[in-house]
């Protein structure tokens, strides 16, 4: 299927590896121009590399900034000032007693995972209903409406970004602009991969007796039983961004590998 991407620019935040590099890659393959952003110049070479020689003639530039900081996120801007695709991806996540969070960690969570967001979409948004086009994308989770009591602050990042994509998308009546959520559920990205190893290691456990034990403990519902891959989970991220997708506006669209039990 030709989903009518080529020609198009998208950056993604945190596209060093993981579901950010999966998504730059999809999006390379149906001819994007892609922007990588990472904090570290070396990971940034090394994943356009990397890039390069997944998609080969692909067009891909890099930008080292630290987008959950203000100077970040400008440097960013001024470097890729208009872009057709926008993905917010960037977000960190760990397992949090509740009671044990001090207030600058729920802060730290805020900013990477939705300030950083909000700061990229305040500019680019006039700049798409300028235009009359583009897409902007927020990755989620599906813990942002089930709650996850073991990972709170990052739950709650995530449920704030349903509500700012909800209400962007709010003003792009009457455009081709859209914007929308996409729901994940576990995956197996790089990080999460080591994480199952060294639990493996530390309990004596192999890595398939760690991840069987975590989908029956923490995602008892999950219907897929397994991590989706970072490229599963692109690929829905890549069809959301095309032309053909424009009927899909406001919408937590679902990943999670069937995780969530509601109809709605």
């Amino acid at each position: 299927m030709d989903l009518q991407l080529s020609g198009q620019t998208a950056l993604i935040t945190g596209s060093t590896a993981g579901i950010g590099f999966a998504v730059a890659t999809g999006l390379a393959r149906e001819g994007v121009t892609i922007v990588l952003n990472g904090r570290d110049q070396t990971r940034l070479t090394g994943a356009r590399d990397r890039l390069l020689a997944a998609v080969p003639g692909a067009e891909v530039r890099t930008v080292a900034a630290d987008v959950t900081t203000a100077a970040g996120g400008r440097r960013l801007l001024d470097a890729e000032p208009d872009v057709d695709i926008l993905i917010n991806n960037v977000a960190i996540s760990d397992f949090a007693t509740f009671a044990e969070v001090a207030d600058e960690e729920w802060l730290r969570y805020f900013e990477t995972n939705v300030l950083s967001s909000i700061r990229l979409s305040r500019h680019h948004l006039p700049r798409m209903l300028a235009r009359g086009t583009g897409r902007m994308i927020f990755v989620s989770a599906d813990s942002a409406v089930t709650g996850d009591a073991d990972m709170l602050p990052y739950a709650m990042t995530k449920s704030a970004l349903l509500t700012v994509a909800r209400g962007l998308a709010e003003l792009t009546r009457g455009t081709a602009v859209t914007v929308n959520s996409v729901l994940a559920g576990p995956v197996a990205t790089e990080g999460a991969i080591d994480f199952i190893a060294k639990a493996a290691a530390e309990q004596g456990r192999s890595a398939a007796e760690v991840e069987a034990a975590y989908f029956a403990e923490y995602r008892p519902t999950s219907l897929l039983r397994r991590p989706a891959t970072p490229e599963e989970l692109a690929s829905q991220v890549v069809y959301l961004s095309s032309p053909l997708a424009v009927s899909t506006n406001g919408a937590a669209v679902r990943a999670e590998g069937g995780t969530i039990r509601t109809i709605g």
